[in-house]
């Protein structure tokens, strides 16, 4: 039983990978020890935003990914 995490962008220079996978469920304590104290500083900031099972979640602290889901992790945007 696994969920796949996802890291974009910038998150994933930071990680080193582009996705890893973690035992089910996962909620979002669970993520911030899974991806380690540099990555889980950035998640914590409000620009970071986090999706489970393709939907953006409003709150990410509610993150609670089952079996099978994919969490995405998803960098401040920017451009112009």
């Amino acid at each position: 039983m696994a969920v796949r995490i996802v890291f974009l962008g910038p998150l994933r220079d930071l990680a080193g990978v582009a996705e890893r996978d973690a035992p089910a469920p996962l909620d979002w304590a669970t993520l911030l020890e899974t991806v380690g104290p540099q990555l889980a500083e950035q998640l914590r900031e409000e620009r970071v935003h986090v999706a489970c099972a393709g939907k953006v979640l409003a709150d990410k602290t509610a993150l609670l990914a089952r079996d099978g889901e994919e969490v995405a992790l998803l960098p401040p945007v920017s451009g112009g």
